[in-house]
């Protein structure tokens, strides 16, 4: 059908340190900047520490769990804290409703296949996204062990169907499938109004580990364009690989998982990596803009060996969709992989034949995922390993469609100026007090945050004042 249709994948391409308090505040910059805060005649001193302090300790009080690291060991998956628990049914007649807009947590036995339910209108364009994350002691897993996820109607016909594998490196990692429901020109299935399946089960059941995965499930909507616009994709844009983008990297340790990625925007960026460890950062992307990244892998110091598809990169759009992966092995010297060129984000996208286009259909926040296979650490030892992410943002920024609704949830094909200011860009933003301190805690403890940050602005100005 040309238009993001059934896919494969599974990482088949190019063939945090500190804990507590202190490394917490390491981490996330404010250690420094509370000393750069306090000192000079005009800023006061004690209630600026106070308030830093205030700050980091809502913070550590408010991270999900595995999202620090404890010395050694690969944080696991961080769900969305606001996730619903929900379990997935056998068969239809008793599948859970899943609301656009919310989060949900399930798990996925090794056997069946799991229903969840959708009720769509005849005029919005529905996504789920299934993230499963077997964990770092999942067990033995092969190249060809994944999920599959599929989109039904009331009567079993197929609107979608999407699989995503572990590839080559056998690692247990997050890998996310998703399911859709269009509302296309000169389409006459999945049409029409009503109730929909999400039917989740593993890929190859009889590969799988006996356990169950955790599953964490998204629903969103996007709704339809006031005005009809090209029903084509565009057939021309530069499809050459740009140049990686050169400068002096800034620390900006990566999130664990979707809900707590770290935004970051054009620029230089390094963190340190454990093998198993899965690493998620988050772009604003505007209509018109086009995305390019690679990640970098340091040498190892000492060991010898191969570690096949080691070193893999994914990218995945604002509804979760994966776009495009790539990996590469490891021989303990320095190695890199990159994204496939891909075309400007446009709502015509979505009409292209190629699905890694066809994924480039709307703005908002795209997902870099990095992940160190498990086996790195069985030739050169547990790390961490020196992670450098280029990632670089071509074109101009255009208006996008006006659409005829609000997309549940709301805003989230659209970056914001609160997108933008949480991003720092050219590898700056050190002195951002601010963003250094989001990106701890990703979203979720951002309000924390901030009432911290406000203590101390409120501080800094009546020491002013009284200077």
């Amino acid at each position: 059908m040309g238009r993001w249709g059934t896919a494969r994948r599974g990482g088949v391409g190019v063939e945090r340190g500190g804990s507590g308090l202190a490394g917490l505040a390491g981490r996330a910059g404010l250690a420094g900047l509370a000393g750069r805060a306090g000192s000079g005649p005009d800023r006061p001193r004690t209630p600026v520490r106070l308030a830093v302090m205030t700050v980091v300790l809502a913070t550590t009080a408010a991270l999900p769990a595995g999202a620090s690291l404890a010395a050694g060991t690969p944080a696991g998956y961080a769900f969305a804290e606001d996730a619903r628990r929900i379990e997935g049914a056998s068969g239809t007649s008793d599948a859970v409703r899943l609301e656009p807009g919310a989060t949900y947590r399930s798990s996925l036995p090794r056997s069946g296949t799991l229903y969840y339910r959708l009720e769509l209108d005849a005029a919005s364009d529905a996504y789920v996204s299934v993230t499963a994350a077997p964990g770092p002691d999942a067990g033995e897993v092969t190249a060809v062990d994944g999920i599959r996820v599929s989109v039904q109607d009331a009567e079993g016909g197929s609107c979608s169907s999407d699989s995503a594998t572990f590839g080559a490196a056998r690692s247990p990692r997050p890998v996310t499938a998703r399911g859709m429901r269009e509302i296309a020109p000169g389409e006459t299935r999945c049409q029409d109004p009503g109730t929909y399946y999400v039917a989740v089960e593993r890929s190859r059941p009889q590969d799988s580990p006996p356990g169950a995965w955790d599953l964490e499930l998204t629903a969103v909507t996007e709704p339809r364009p006031v005005r009809t616009g090209a029903t084509t994709a565009p057939d021309a844009w530069d499809s050459a690989s740009p140049a990686p983008l050169a400068g002096e990297p800034e620390r900006r340790p990566g999130g664990s998982g979707f809900a707590h990625a770290t935004p970051v925007g054009q620029g230089v960026w390094r963190d340190g990596i454990r093998p198993g460890q899965t690493l998620f950062y988050k772009v604003p992307v505007d209509w018109g803009r086009q995305l390019s990244a690679t990640a970098e892998l340091g040498s190892s110091g000492d060991g010898s060996g191969y570690a096949t598809s080691a070193l893999h990169l994914a990218l995945h759009n604002p509804a979760r969709g994966e776009v495009d992966d790539a990996a590469r092995g490891y021989t303990g010297r320095p190695t890199s992989v990159a994204l496939t060129p891909l075309p400007p984000v446009a709502y015509a996208n979505r009409y292209a034949t190629d699905a890694q286009a066809g994924a480039m259909r709307f703005a908002g926040s795209y997902y870099l995922v990095v992940h160190l296979a498990a086996q790195v650490a069985d030739d050169f030892g547990d790390g961490p390993f020196g992670l450098t992410l280029r990632v670089r943002l071509g074109g101009a920024a255009r208006t996008g469609p006006e659409y005829a609704g609000e997309s549940e949830p709301k805003g989230v094909f659209e970056v914001s100026a609160q997108d933008r200011g949480a991003a720092p860009e050219g590898g700056g933003g050190g002195d951002d007090l601010a963003m250094k301190a989001v990106a701890v805690g990703g979203i979720g403890t951002g309000s924390l945050l901030l009432v911290g940050l406000g203590v101390w602005t409120a501080a800094a100005r009546r020491g002013r004042g009284r200077a």
